[in-house]
């Protein structure tokens, strides 16, 4: 039997290019991109860099013309293409749709899965089971649905009801996908190789899907034996999408980003399944400039790190594209490659990333804990297609005006693509600085105790569904051990008619709305009006009113604060309800912060000694003061102080892989990696400044701080490693 794997792999990237130096960012493993001919010769040569391999490929559209055009198995198939309702492939490039994931297609990826395995590689990431909310019109689909419904397809467009079964039927088929070629590939790698085979699925978080109006599994993946694990790819193409807090509708990538971020964490939290938190220096968009590429890439990276949860990190998706491309200058009058400093801190953030996993967190009385924003699956099953019925797609010459799809909206469509309902919930509590947490709704009937961490929790069936009557009876039994539900809704979402458990013909008892049940369950009367109940020794709060209007106004983010503030006075903890202008974390010796704007807090001030992070040159900070909308990621040079050992000479942070390091009260050594073509800066904790310091042998950069009693030490990096020695008399 083959041993299980047991390598760490603490950080990786994704890269569909052969081996090159000047993006071999030297973590611990590397995720080969494609199925393509060329597959063994791109293994070998990163496996010969030292790597641990995977393999990742699209699992819902790739590189699969032989497929589509009949060479595969004599047999076209573009009827298995997601096509809207005007007939329309919904394709993510040419001759590239999205896929219908039929039995066929999964026997397809099969054979080519297979020679990623017989290349050796360890695990196999199938990324981003996607299926298009307004698709469902293709012949494969009709076919799925038929055999799955056991009745005649229904155009999803039609009704609410057409739409969330449509939907419920996508999230299935692609869990049914990657169910079957998971499993069939671990036993094909055990019978042919006796060999172990992990297999991820990388995907967008549950909110970025819903608000894109995409299905995905998500939370189905979580109960499937054969998964291992998820990479959660958010990024600031995901998290700049705007959305609307106190009525205006902006981008707020950091409060996105720490959203996704949060329920990502919850999705495996307590199952056991591996979770690599994904960061990319740019994004798929290549019209933007460095500086908006950094201040948002920034953003993301503070987000993900206040979620101490999670310690693994995919650092960059396709380092090739960023650093050896180039990318529109401030003027826009041309393009510039990444400045030399920029990609000094690049691998300093990334080699960072792979030391957290040594560091929980502190625990901080500052803020307030236990608020959670229940979230479940369902909410992408009521995303449809927005256009009305009678209105035809945009023709060339309204284009050329200059209109727009969102310009044919009316405010009840525009508030939809822009979910707030959700964020009407959420935003309020993050711009107060309260770190909220949002939750998988689906776990709590399979994980039990799953709700225990949080004493306050909020929900609203006005944009999601309760898919198990059972899930009830876990909230009810959070509530009655002390907890308290906000429950926020006013019945008038038209989803409450779907044919689905409360209201299924021949039940002993139905129910117009899921809310219902769950009051009737807690003990409370079906039609419960505003107002607050006790429940065993935990209390329900009811507001009869559309969570999406709590966007428009101040008003309306005052009232969900206003809710929280009453659920703890309720549980005797009053003065539990702390807010901020910032959102703070410390790991270890890293502090990582965000101030917030949009909100009354002043004061955003960070007393002590510190590196900066940010900063290639990695300078010394003597107190920080943030700016609402500013971040930091620094070392706390008071806590490196703390565990001095003796005055040995250690490494605090660097922008390279550090290997090989011995010290003595005299030397220390150490081997540093990085790509090629960069400036490495190193700084060390020292007692008093060396007499020399060199790399490879020739003199390196050195400069001396006598407050911090640092050293800086600066060199050109090489992926085979740079021998570096620094001695005192």
């Amino acid at each position: 039997m083959g041993k299980k794997h047991e390598r760490a792999e603490w950080t990786g990237f994704q890269e569909s290019r052969p081996y090159g130096p000047k993006y071999d960012l030297r973590t611990d493993f590397v995720m080969v991109y494609g199925l393509s001919d060329q597959l063994e010769e791109r293994i070998e040569g990163w496996r010969k860099a030292g790597y641990t391999i995977h393999l990742m490929t699209g699992v819902s559209w790739g590189e699969y013309q032989d497929y589509l055009y009949e060479k595969f198995d004599g047999r076209n198939h573009w009827d298995e293409a997601q096509m809207d309702r005007f007939g329309n492939y919904i394709q993510h490039g040419k001759d590239v749709p999205y896929m219908v994931p039929t039995v066929a297609f999964s026997e397809y990826l099969a054979t080519y899965i297979k020679k990623a395995i017989d290349c050796g590689v360890e695990a196999i990431h199938l990324e981003e089971p996607e299926y298009w909310a307004q698709s469902g019109y293709s012949e494969a689909f009709k076919r799925e649905w038929l055999t799955y419904y056991g009745e005649p397809w229904t155009a999803p467009h039609l009704s609410p009801d057409a739409q969330y079964r449509a939907s419920k039927l996508k999230a299935y088929l692609y869990y049914r996908a990657l169910d079957r070629l998971c499993a069939q590939m671990k036993e094909y790698a055990l019978v042919t190789y006796d060999r172990q085979v992990r297999f991820y699925v990388p995907t967008h978080s549950l909110i970025n899907y819903t608000q894109w109006r995409i299905i995905s599994p998500e939370a189905l993946l979580v109960s499937m034996p054969s998964c291992d694990g998820f990479i959660a790819q958010i990024w600031t193409g995901t998290a700049r999408t705007s959305n609307v807090y106190q009525g205006i509708r902006r981008e707020r990538t950091f409060e996105t980003a720490f959203l996704e971020y949060g329920i990502m964490q919850e999705l495996t939290r307590g199952t056991g399944r591996d979770m690599w938190f994904l960061h990319d220096p740019i994004e798929d968009n290549p019209r933007y400039s460095w500086s908006d590429y950094r201040h948002n890439y920034r953003a993301t990276v503070v987000a993900s790190l206040l979620h101490p949860g999670v310690s693994k990190f995919e650092v960059c998706p396709w380092p090739w594209r960023v650093f050896t491309l180039g990318y529109p200058t401030e003027d826009g009058k041309g393009k510039e490659v990444i400045p030399a400093s920029y990609k000094t801190v690049l691998l300093t953030v990334m080699n960072v990333l792979r030391d957290l996993h040594h560091h929980v967190e502190e625990e901080d009385d500052a803020y307030t804990r236990g608020i959670g924003l229940l979230l479940s699956n369902s909410a992408m099953y009521q995303r449809g297609d927005v256009v009305p019925e009678e209105t035809e797609p945009l023709t060339s010459d309204k284009k050329a005006e200059g209109m727009t799809t969102s310009d044919m909206l009316s405010p009840e469509q525009q508030e939809l693509l822009d979910f707030s309902a959700f964020y009407g919930l959420a935003l309020p509590l993050v711009k107060d600085g309260i770190p909220l947490r949002p939750v998988q709704l689906d776990n709590a009937l399979t994980f039990p105790g799953y709700l225990d961490d949080y004493k306050v929790l909020l929900l609203s069936y006005e944009y999601m569904k309760p898919e198990h009557a059972g899930l009830h009876q876990a909230i009810a039994g959070w509530v009655r051990d002390g907890g308290v539900l906000i429950y926020v809704g006013d019945g008038s979402d038209d989803f409450h008619g779907v044919r689905e458990w409360w209201n299924r013909e021949g039940s002993r008892r139905t129910y117009e709305r899921p809310d219902q049940h769950l009051f009737e369950t807690l003990g409370l009367s079906a039609n419960q009006e505003d107002g607050e109940y006790a429940a065993g020794a935990g209390f329900v709060i009811v507001r009869r009113v559309h969570p999406a209007v709590l966007s428009r106004t101040s008003e309306g983010a005052d009232m969900v604060r206003a809710c929280v503030q009453q659920a703890l006075t309720l549980r005797g903890e009053a003065e539990a309800y702390r807010t901020s202008g910032m959102l703070r974390i410390k790991r270890g010796p890293y502090v990582i912060a965000q101030a917030l704007d949009e909100t009354k807090h002043e004061g955003n001030q960070l007393e002590g000694l510190y590196i900066d992070l940010f900063e290639h040159d990695l300078p010394i900070l003597h107190n920080v003061e943030l700016k609402p909308g500013h971040n930091c990621l620094l070392y706390d040079l008071n806590a490196a102080e703390a565990a001095n050992d003796g005055g040995i000479p250690k490494i605090l942070v660097s922008s390279s892989r550090i290997e090989d390091e011995t010290a003595d009260a005299k030397t220390i050594t150490f081997r540093s990696e990085s790509p090629s073509e960069m400036t490495v800066s190193t700084r060390l904790r020292v007692s008093s400044a060396p007499a020399q310091v060199t790399a490879d042998g020739l003199k390196a950069e050195q400069v001396y701080d006598e407050a911090s009693r640092t050293l800086l030490i600066r060199y050109p990096g090489k992926p085979e490693g740079v021998l570096v020695e620094v001695a005192w008399n």
